[in-house]
């Protein structure tokens, strides 16, 4: 069920701006419009623009409360006041202001470490004092590394000639790391050569003594020595949050709230009146909301509320504020998937509920594994809260009672008496067709019912919008609800060997309704008292209408074979469960409960699976379809404490 919505127009002086979100507007939850917008027509209305005095410390504020993820969103703050919460905030921020200055010393001695260290890892094949090389003056020296490919070009022009001394210091995967020495005068010349082979010089710090082995196992020393020391005023900082933890949480909470009352601003207006400042807000609250707010602003004598009782007479429309029983609620997330109706249009949930969950039970009954759905479902609904979960538990009801009606318990079929029938056995002679079996023919029925009743909810849905060509002319609407009946009492009373009406009780049974569904929009035009345009001319509409009129009957028929997948499914989980007994050996009498066990999940979790994509394939394409429109926007409560 949708929520019926009042519009508010709230009014005082401008100085109370912040006690009337505090104490109302936090209270009860409205959906704020943008007041400008909504009262354009009003002059000399203007724009409140302000900052947000508590938006810095709310940030500090949130930055701090990270020390503390596990902490649960929406507590509700003690009786600290703005000033307190602001004042706190700033106290911690000065006590761990010294504790951040060391940490980012840490952090970038430890960036300086992590920099020697990656450059001198790879020179560690280098058994000779690195300060030695770097003092030599007569032989030039370059560190560096090279791709592996010219390496191997470049070893034999080395080992040629005694004009360079060339050491391998290591490898990786890409490049070669080596030091080569050359004479001062014959510097620029071999430089050319190496550098034509893509040698890329690396520049060693004056201040490395030591081999690079030495200098890489002191240089992990000092980085181990950082990261403990960054440890360290990590948990002096955790330490000192630890102590406010509780009047953090709560000051962090207290300045949200502030901030969001304060940020009401932005959908308010503000005017002039005989020297004083006026704020306007405008926005949507629930009925039972509207007139308790009323009746506690009637003590308000600067205070105007004005509820607005003709939704015409208001810009926006009403945002949609589902509510339903706490059995139906879960399924809102279908709902919400496909999309929240709008404010005039019928709330589905219910209905998908309901139509969701007999669907999966009958082509998933077994009260076994019905049973496991039930109580599985509900566990995980309990303890995660998923509404997922939920709608589980309620198709696992639904499994086991048609469990019940088709005699089946884990897939075997001997335990218990079938109420009804066994899907896989039942079968039905029928005129035309000859022997089928019973549930398709249930399915197909199924289907029909549930067609018409998604037609009588399209028209219920067109009467509120006034959209007279869906009401009474559209596939979906009156004359399609009169043709699809007639055709399926038709068929029923065929089927079932019962005599048919006259011709001319048939002919007006199908021809009118199909004249309505031809000639429907200058119909429409005529009803509306509008000039119908026929596009393209007369010719054209006549072409057009006829391919519409294929189409429609096209649709119908395959409309209502799309459910026959319930019946197959219904008579595949019973063929699946006799393949699971019959490889676990239960005919021979020699059962291996074990691939039993195992068959069982295995069916329960695939086919459940199966199962419930089809069932919502069914819902959005053959139910929703028809008369859903799902184009509500949500309704968006204003001044919630949201999570640190």
């Amino acid at each position: 069920m949708i929520e019926k919505m009042k519009f508010l127009n709230l009014t005082g002086p401008k100085s109370q701006i912040d006690r009337v979100a505090e104490l109302y507007l936090s209270k009860y939850p409205i959906h704020l419009e943008n007041a400008l917008s909504q009262l354009h027509t009003v002059k000399n209305l203007r724009p409140i623009t302000e900052e947000n005095p508590y938006e810095e410390d709310l940030r500090r504020a949130k930055e701090l409360m990270k020390f503390f993820p596990e902490e649960k969103p929406g507590r509700k703050p003690s009786s600290v006041t703005e000033e307190q919460a602001a004042g706190l905030i700033r106290s911690i921020n000065e006590s761990l202001a010294s504790l951040d200055g060391q940490k980012n010393e840490l952090n970038r001695q430890l960036e300086n470490l992590t920099a020697s260290l990656t450059l001198i890892s790879p020179l560690k094949g280098l058994n000779y004092d690195i300060a030695q090389i770097l003092n030599f003056r007569c032989i030039k020296f370059r560190f560096g590394r090279m791709p592996k490919d010219y390496f191997r070009k470049l070893e034999p022009i080395v080992y040629n000639t005694t004009d360079t001394i060339l050491y391998q210091c290591g490898e990786d995967d890409a490049y070669v790391f080596l030091v080569y020495f050359i004479p001062k005068p014959l510097a620029d010349k071999i430089d050319a050569v190496y550098a034509s082979m893509h040698f890329e010089e690396l520049s060693i710090p004056k201040d490395f003594s030591g081999t690079p082995e030495e200098i890489s196992k002191d240089l992990e020393e000092k980085i181990n020595s950082v990261k403990a020391s960054i440890q360290a005023v990590e948990k002096q900082t955790k330490d000192v949050l630890a102590s406010h933890r509780e009047s953090l949480t709560d000051a962090c909470c207290k300045l949200e709230q502030y901030s969001q009352n304060f940020d009401i601003r932005k959908y308010a207006a503000s005017n002039n009146w005989d020297g004083s400042t006026f704020f306007i807000l405008c926005g949507w609250m629930g009925e039972r909301d509207a007139l308790a707010l009323k009746q506690e602003l009637e003590g308000e004598k600067d205070l105007v509320l004005i509820i607005e009782e003709n939704h015409e007479n208001v810009l926006s429309k009403p945002p949609t504020k589902l509510k339903n029983p706490a059995l139906f609620k879960p399924f809102e997330m279908y709902v919400g998937m496909y999309g929240l109706p709008d404010y005039h249009e019928i709330d589905p949930t219910i209905l998908i509920g309901l139509t969701y969950s007999f669907l999966f039970g009958f082509m998933f009954g077994d009260v076994g594994q019905g049973l496991l759905l039930l109580i599985g479902g509900y566990l995980l609904y309990r303890t995660k809260k998923m509404d997922l979960a939920a709608i589980v538990s309620c198709c696992g009801f639904f499994s086991t009672i048609f469990g019940f009606l088709f005699g089946s318990v884990f897939g075997f079929e001997d335990i218990l008496d079938a109420v009804w029938m066994r899907p896989g056995q039942a079968m039905t002679t029928l005129p035309f067709i000859g022997r089928l079996n019973t549930v398709f023919v249930i399915t197909v029925a199924i289907g029909m019912g549930i067609i018409l009743m998604t037609m009588i909810l399209n028209m219920v849905n067109s009467l509120r919008v006034h959209d007279t060509e869906k009401t009474w002319f559209d596939t979906n609407g009156c004359a399609g609800l009169v043709f699809y009946l007639a055709l399926a009492v038709t068929v029923v009373l065929f089927m079932a060997g019962k005599p048919l009406p006259a011709s001319a009780i048939m002919a007006v049974m199908f021809g009118v309704p199909l004249l309505l569904l031809f000639f429907k929009e200058p119909l429409s035009a005529m009803v509306e008292k509008k000039a119908a345009h026929l596009e393209g001319g007369k010719g054209m509409f006549v072409v057009q209408g006829f391919f519409e009129l294929f189409e429609v009957m096209l649709s119908y028929f395959s409309n209502t074979v799309s459910f026959v997948r319930v019946g197959a499914f219904a008579v595949s989980h019973a063929a699946m469960m006799e393949v699971v007994l019959m490889l676990a050996g239960y005919e021979s009498g020699n059962t291996n409960w074990l691939v039993v066990v195992f068959g069982n999940l295995f069916v329960c979790g695939m086919e459940g699976l199966i199962v419930g994509i089809q069932v919502l394939r069914l819902e959005y394409y053959e139910l929703f379809s028809r008369f859903y429109r799902g184009t509500g926007r949500p309704f968006e409560a204003y001044g919630k404490c949201s999570s640190h």
